[in-house]
């Protein structure tokens, strides 16, 4: 069957987070792990969602990545488009999120597309173009320090403009409060004026959905997962009750937590963990120096208690991310512990772990390809942004 909406996500975790959005209003959903071959059974869903690892590679790859997503999509007869990036944007003016919309927009041969990562449960607000972390600009955040994706800038028509060819609009909370038909016509008046994109305002989840509704025209959509939550309903879906699948007790499992991920919240996180279970911190000079860090930690790993969690984690604070990036180079630094820990995660599942909980969008692409998943099915929302298990296997 024909599918109604294809997302393509430029990272792992977000994929999954835009998955469990549109599973949560009603539409079945599959989502693939990179690009699937065209033999791949989709199923009965009613959305695909392309889980790429695209958002800090080279900006030439991160577009052929993406229209080759496009094509498989639109093979499957994929009537809208959504690109998906993160409620942060996570982009600097060297990004990919610029070239890739440009691409997806000519290929689609769409004459405008939105720019909105609000996703405002999760604390992402947009207000008059500037993106807002809780209280905080963007720019103000904790994601000013992202080891690999810097945001020192809050303003999205500015950081839209920095990477696109072409102009960058906007659509206010004003109009976007006064619903869909002024929406509409505020992004057809920006479409005339040579405007490519409009960063749109979104304050809370009714402007999300009045732009879904508004957007049901649109060939290319792009923003954070939370802008998904209306469009189900323009395919004439609505959302399904709760079932409870995903709360089915099971018995108890070898689990390990893996974390890469150097974010305020991971690392405040990771002291709660560390002060309940055995934890290791992986070194990135041990690394470099070629050390068997994997074998070391599968070891420690292997004489733990079976019956409770192991913490396994490279994150650090800000000033030690510096410190490394600026002996080894960014993108060295960063790919190093990501293999590492890739490499510990799928150890770990060979030696008996059967449940991984993993931090860091990077750090879970790298984990899912050391572990050759290929293609997840979407059940119930546990937490926003967080999808459970469905029962029904690819």
């Amino acid at each position: 069957m024909a599918i109604l909406l294809g997302v393509i996500a430029d990272d792992f975790t977000g994929a999954t987070d835009i998955a469990s959005m549109i599973a949560r209003e009603g539409m079945t959903v599959a989502m693939t792990i990179g690009i699937a071959p065209d033999e791949f059974d989709i199923g009965d869903a009613q959305a695909v969602v392309v889980a790429l690892k695209s958002r800090t590679i080279p900006v030439a790859d991160a577009v052929s990545q993406s229209l080759q997503a496009l094509a498989w999509l639109r093979q499957r007869g994929a009537q809208q488009i959504f690109f998906k990036y993160c409620s942060t944007f996570d982009s600097t003016a060297k990004g990919n999120i610029g070239p890739v919309a440009d691409a997806l927009g000519d290929a689609l041969g769409a004459p405008i597309a939105v720019v909105c990562p609000a996703f405002p449960k999760n604390g992402r607000t947009v207000f008059n173009g500037h993106l807002f972390v809780g209280r905080q600009l963007l720019q103000d955040s904790p994601m000013k320090d992202h080891p690999l994706t810097p945001m020192r800038k809050s303003d999205l028509v500015a950081l839209m403009a920095e990477q696109s060819a072409h102009e960058v609009g906007l659509i206010p909370h004003d109009v976007i409060s006064a619903g869909e038909t002024a929406i509409r016509v505020a992004l057809e008046a920006e479409a005339v004026a040579g405007k490519r994109y409009a960063v749109v305002d979104a304050i809370h989840d009714e402007h999300l959905r009045a732009l879904g509704r508004a957007l049901r025209d649109q060939k290319l959509l792009t923003g954070g997962s939370a802008l998904a939550m209306g469009l189900p309903a323009n395919f004439g879906i609505a959302p399904r009750g709760r079932t409870g699948n995903n709360t089915t007790a099971t018995e108890p499992a070898r689990t390990a937590i893996i974390s890469g991920s150097c974010s305020a919240a991971t690392r405040q996180q990771l002291e709660r963990a560390k002060a309940l279970w055995p934890s290791l911190r992986i070194d990135l000079t041990a690394i470099a120096e070629g050390r068997p860090v994997v074998e070391d930690a599968l070891s420690w790993a292997e004489s733990q208690p079976a019956d409770q969690p192991v913490v396994i984690f490279g994150s650090a604070d800000p000033a030690e991310v510096a410190a490394n990036q600026q002996r080894y180079g960014r993108e060295k630094a960063g790919d190093m512990m990501e293999r590492t820990l890739a490499a510990i995660a799928a150890g770990l599942v060979r030696n008996g772990v059967l449940r991984l909980l993993v931090a860091g969008g990077e750090t879970s692409g790298a984990v899912i390809s050391a572990l050759g998943i290929e293609a997840l099915s979407i059940g119930e929302e546990i937490a926003p942004g967080g999808p459970g298990p469905s029962r029904e296997p690819l």
